[in-house]
């Protein structure tokens, strides 16, 4: 486990993600969404990287939606030379969920695994949208949101999420975070309060960049990537 504490922490995840492309031109990103990333995925293409080869599958989706898919589309993908075939997200509008899920998990396993996957964190340690209580050997499917994931996003009662058994197959992870609220989770997850994203400490490359807020609750030592 490598962790960075670093106020323009987006800087810091543009660079490392740039460095990843530049090394696989086929690589596979597992993409999260939300406000945490949205400055590195600006970043990212404002650095003229050849994305023409990369192939992307996105973390969630709300059921009856397609907030996570237009976010993508807007504030990333749209701005890059991404070829369309190789993007593939998670449809909140799909009318066979179990068929949808099972399509899902061919296709990343077809592209050989998520090479490294982006991820987030909620105030109650989900990744993804696994909330607490989701098994470690879950896999995409539909989930029921936690009243305090759906206050903070405003969003639907149901989801469908990439599992934690699927996330912690990737080849490398990293994780984002920022601000106080997250302060606590983050402490819980490195410190051994059982949420989900504890079980990322027994990835063999998990890399952690936060800023000082997000660090709070943590000891002032920080592993440098």
């Amino acid at each position: 486990m490598k962790i960075l504490v670093e106020n323009d922490y987006s800087h810091k995840a543009a660079l490392f993600v740039k460095q990843r492309v530049l090394k696989d031109p086929k690589l596979v990103l597992g993409l999260a969404t939300g406000k945490t990333p949205l400055r590195m995925y600006e970043e990212l293409s404002e650095m003229n990287l050849d994305f023409s080869g990369i192939t992307v599958f996105n973390l969630d989706e709300y059921l009856g939606a397609k907030k996570m898919h237009d976010y993508l589309w807007s504030n990333f993908l749209s701005k890059i030379n991404i070829q369309k075939e190789n993007v593939f997200l998670l449809n909140g509008l799909t009318e066979n969920i179990k068929k949808h899920c099972s399509w899902y998990e061919k296709k990343i396993k077809e592209k050989g695994g998520i090479d490294l996957q982006i991820l987030g964190i909620g105030r109650n340690g989900h990744i993804g949208l696994n909330e607490p209580g989701s098994s470690v050997n879950s896999r995409t499917r539909k989930v029921r949101l936690s009243e305090m994931t759906i206050k903070d996003n405003q969003c639907p009662n149901e989801a469908l999420s990439v599992g934690i058994e699927t996330i912690m197959a990737s080849k490398e992870i990293l994780l984002l975070a920022s601000g106080e609220n997250k302060s606590k989770a983050i402490k819980q997850m490195l410190e051994g309060e059982k949420v989900p994203a504890s079980v990322l400490k027994k990835h063999p490359a998990f890399n952690l960049i936060l800023d000082e807020r997000a660090a709070s609750s943590l000891p002032k030592k920080a592993i440098r990537l």
